[in-house]
C-alpha cells in the first residue's frame, strides 16, 4: 500500500472507531471471554487472550470488567457462549470483504450480514473464496517523522518480521499473530508508540475507492460493522478521503 497515503486512511479508521466507542467494549468482552475459553484464563500461557486483555485496556476498558469476561469463559461465571463464525464476500467493483463475527444465534447472523451485503451492491461468497487474499499478521503503524532506523533495529530484535516505509512517510512494522504483543512492549518500552496496532487480516493487494464509488463501498463496511454480531471487517478496499 505504498502508493496509498496510509497515515491518512488510518486516521480516518480511527475517528470511525471512536465514534463507536460504546460498542468496542462489546466486542472486546466478546472476544476475551472466547479467548478464555478456548485457551485458559492465564494470559501467561495464552496468546490470544494476553492480546485481547491488552486491546482492552489500551480502550480503557476497566479491570473489572476484563476480569468478569475472563471468569465467564473459563467457566467460573455464568454467560452466553458465543460461536466464531467467519463470512466472505464481495462489495461492488469486485472488493474483498472478510467479516469476522461472534454469535450466540448464527441463523440471526448469517442472515443479517447477507441482507448488508446485498442492501448495498455486495454478495455474500462461500467459505474460502476470498480467504486466500489476505495474511493473517499482526500490524503497527507509526507516524511521519519516525526514527527509521531506530524503530526498525527494536523491531527486528523483538522479532518482527517486516518493516515498510510508505510514500507518506508513516512505518508499518508487520509481525507474526503470536508474537505481536511481544514486538508492540518492545517498541513502546523503546519509546515507539503505534498510532495504530492490532492483529488483522492484511490484504495482499488493494482496489482503492473514489467519488460514488467510495461513498458506496463505505456504506457496506459500515453497515457490517455496525451489526451486534460482527467483531471485525477486513477489506481489499482503500477508500480515500
Amino acid at each position: 500500500m505504498a502508493g496509498h497515503s496510509k497515515w491518512a486512511n488510518i486516521q480516518h479508521r480511527k475517528g470511525r472507531q471512536d465514534a463507536k466507542r460504546g460498542k468496542i467494549f462489546t466486542r472486546l468482552i466478546k472476544e476475551i471471554t472466547v479467548a478464555a475459553r478456548m485457551g485458559g484464563g492465564d494470559p501467561g500461557t495464552n496468546p490470544r487472550l494476553r492480546l485481547a486483555m491488552d486491546k482492552a485496556y489500551s480502550n480503557n476498558m476497566p479491570k473489572d470488567n476484563v476480569e468478569r469476561a475472563i471468569k465467564r469463559g473459563s467457566g467460573e461465571l455464568e454467560g452466553v457462549e458465543y460461536q466464531e463464525i467467519r463470512y466472505e464476500g464481495y462489495g461492488i467493483n469486485g472488493a474483498a470483504v472478510m467479516v469476522d463475527c461472534m454469535t450466540d444465534n448464527k441463523t440471526r447472523t448469517v442472515a443479517d450480514v447477507r441482507h448488508a451485503f446485498s442492501k448495498y451492491g455486495g454478495n455474500l461468497g462461500t467459505d474460502g473464496s476470498v480467504a486466500f487474499m489476505f495474511k493473517h499478521c499482526g500490524q503497527m503503524i507509526f507516524a511521519p517523522g519516525t526514527d527509521e532506523n531506530g524503530l526498525m533495529e527494536v523491531a527486528l530484535d523483538a522479532g518482527a518480521e517486516d518493516i515498510v516505509t510508505n510514500d507518506d512517510g508513516s512505518i508499518e512494522v508487520i509481525t507474526a499473530p503470536n508474537d505481536f504483543v511481544n514486538v508492540k512492549q518492545a517498541l513502546e518500552a523503546a519509546g515507539y508508540k503505534p498510532e495504530f496496532g492490532e492483529v488483522i487480516m492484511k490484504p495482499a493487494n488493494e482496489v482503492e475507492f473514489t467519488g460514488d464509488d467510495a461513498v458506496k463501498m463505505q456504506k457496506l463496511l459500515d453497515a457490517l460493522e455496525d451489526l451486534d454480531d460482527v467483531q471485525e471487517v477486513f477489506t481489499t478496499a482503500v477508500i480515500e478521503e
